[in-house]
């Protein structure tokens, strides 16, 4: 052990848009439940070249006493995770970060696409503007999810919205910790029969996971939630229960 100088990530702060992953060289950092993790001190050189890729300044270096860094495991680190990267079959939720595509649309004709009515139940939908005492939420099945869900998902209102009680955020560009208060109260004082997270398959956007663990954690109810992922061309490609 020595004293050096280290990366500090503020977690507070973070809200897991990966950015400090890419410009990381020594593969230090990873996105762990929505936030940037350090995930060994033997692989960071104290540099700080992540430093100035994260829009929410939530990474210092600090000069701590820590492991010495370790070129050669760092080295070793790194040719595993390009191996595994390598080894891994091309999936729908292998994410493309915050890369521009564009997506040729075979949808067709929107009338002969079948039922395309409403599910929406409720106004408003943002979670800023939503009061954690209205009527609707009482013993609802709600469902919070990120706002660009509904425009990659075509059949998002058949598939999901259909009988759920809704709350729309974004995890990356909205500050979530009142978000967070919120979702607590709603939880506490609404008897919810279920909560529902769905989120697109971006680092930034489990943020929304965050929201929902932080949430449960401090109204004190007992519940899970599930927990769903929609790849960018609308597909649901992960669903597990947290």
């Amino acid at each position: 052990m020595a004293i050096r100088n280290i990366v500090l990530i503020d977690e507070d702060k973070c809200n897991g848009c990966g950015d400090c992953v890419t410009s990381c060289a020594e593969g230090a950092i990873e996105i762990i439940d929505g936030k940037a993790k350090l995930v060994s001190e033997i692989y960071c050189d104290g540099l700080g070249a992540c430093l100035g890729s994260c829009p929410m300044d939530a990474i210092s270096i600090e000069k701590r006493e820590s492991a010495e860094f370790d070129e050669a495991a760092t080295e070793d680190h790194l040719e595993k995770m390009k191996q595994k990267e390598t080894a891994q079959p091309k999936s729908p939720c292998q994410c493309p970060g915050t890369m521009m595509q564009s997506f040729k649309s075979d949808a067709g004709d929107a009338s002969s696409a079948g039922d395309v009515s409403s599910q929406l139940a409720q106004w408003p939908l943002q979670l800023t503007l939503l009061s954690p005492q209205t009527p609707y939420f009482k013993g609802a099945d709600l469902m919070l999810t990120a706002d660009c869900v509904p425009f990659a998902m075509g059949d998002f209102h058949s598939k999901l919205l259909k009988g759920k009680a809704i709350a729309i955020a974004c995890p990356k560009l909205d500050n979530i910790d009142p978000y967070i208060e919120k979702v607590a109260e709603i939880i506490k004082v609404n008897d919810l029969k279920s909560l529902t997270v769905v989120h697109m398959m971006v680092p930034c956007c489990s943020g929304m996971t965050h929201i929902a663990k932080q949430a449960i954690a401090l109204s004190g109810v007992d519940m899970k939630f599930e927990d769903i992922t929609i790849d960018l061309q609308g597909n649901i490609c992960n669903t597990e229960t947290l």
